[in-house]
């Protein structure tokens, strides 16, 4: 008997990737036996590796804006013996849409985007009223065009065995503290999506008070927040990870903790789906599209009257949605259990 293949074209952001998961789960549920694979870059190709749902994670070595569109021929001439009988096409892009086409996959699946004709050839579109979550737009792929979207959909769950953490504590030589918090400085959008150094630090201290230790995750760009945080902590010592790990280190540390603290950002998407305790702190930005999809969630924002402006830098230079955003507002927030539990 023929297996079924379809191949998933990734998001290039690591909260896009996390919210691409309910698709998968629609698709295996309505396809017993489904292989999925998933085409990815490689900064988001972790979060893939923690779905139960992907058979096999596919390098996708193109840069953001990248077109060479003959490398993307030659990936897409490979990919044709695996004979993938769908395509689903993530991003909007009409580049996203060549590797499938190149790949002769009969249906290549995803919204018009740049006008894709020809080259996604079921084709939705998008209705943003009607699905105002990016989430709720990656499953309506699984569906009929037209069709309205089965609710409720399904939140993002990141796999994070006890080997698995424990191999992350070993590889980076720490010990997990009997509590801990993880903070996530960072925001790739822009410094209009991140809360300041001094805030963070203020909350380290206050949870030092509580013996509560802090680790700081984060990219490579992240490590001078990171510095300055701990440079500022006048009582804690946080140790300051960001540019240290690798993604997958990342999850599994986030997976250690007893709650996280985190600027609307790709690894608060992951702390949700990893069904930590979370306290998510907007500014620019806006829950209603790219919430964190986990009942443990707690959202802190100041909702001023110039709010959510989704610049990436303040249009009225005093970043008020941040600055003004307290530390006490976000150690109030901090959920109970998760200042008590260990993350198991």
């Amino acid at each position: 008997m023929e297996i079924a293949r379809a191949l998933v074209v990734a998001p290039a952001w690591i909260g896009d990737a996390v919210m691409a998961q309910p698709l998968l789960m629609r698709l295996r549920r309505a396809v017993p036996g489904l292989v999925l694979d998933a085409l990815a870059p490689p900064w988001v190709a972790p979060v893939f590796e923690r779905m139960p749902e992907v058979a096999e994670v596919i390098d996708s070595p193109f840069a953001h804006g990248e077109l060479s569109f003959g490398r993307r021929l030659a990936l897409g001439r490979r990919l044709r013996r695996r004979a993938y009988r769908q395509a689903y096409v993530l991003p909007n892009s009409a580049k996203s849409a060549l590797i499938p086409f190149f790949a002769g996959i009969p249906e290549r699946i995803g919204f018009t985007g740049e006008t894709r004709y020809g080259l996604v050839n079921r084709r939705h579109a998008l209705d943003r009223a009607a699905l105002p979550r990016m989430v709720e737009r990656f499953a309506q792929l699984a569906q009929t065009p037209g069709s309205p979207l089965e609710r409720p959909v399904e939140a993002p769950r990141l796999a994070s065995t006890a080997e698995q953490r424990a191999r992350a504590l070993e590889s980076l030589g720490i010990e997990r503290p009997r509590r801990v918090a993880v903070f996530c400085p960072g925001a790739e959008y822009g410094p209009a999506k991140r809360w300041p150094a001094r805030h963070f630090a203020a909350l380290a201290d206050a949870l030092a008070e509580r013996g509560i230790e802090v680790w700081l995750l984060g990219a490579n760009k992240d490590r001078q927040a990171g510095e300055e945080i701990a440079l500022l902590a006048a009582q804690a010592k946080p140790r300051n990870f960001c540019g240290d790990t690798t993604l997958t280190q990342a999850i599994d540390l986030i997976a250690a903790a007893d709650f996280v603290i985190c600027n609307d950002s790709g690894l608060m998407h992951v702390a949700a789906a990893l069904d930590r305790p979370l306290v998510a702190i907007y500014g620019s930005s806006s829950p209603v599209f790219t919430p964190p999809l986990s009942e443990r969630a707690a959202i802190v924002r100041l909702d001023l009257a110039c709010s959510p402006c989704f610049a990436r830098e303040c249009p009225l230079g005093h970043l008020a949605c941040l600055n003004q955003l307290e530390p006490q507002r976000v150690l109030d927030a901090c959920p109970a259990a998760g200042m008590q539990e260990n993350a198991s």
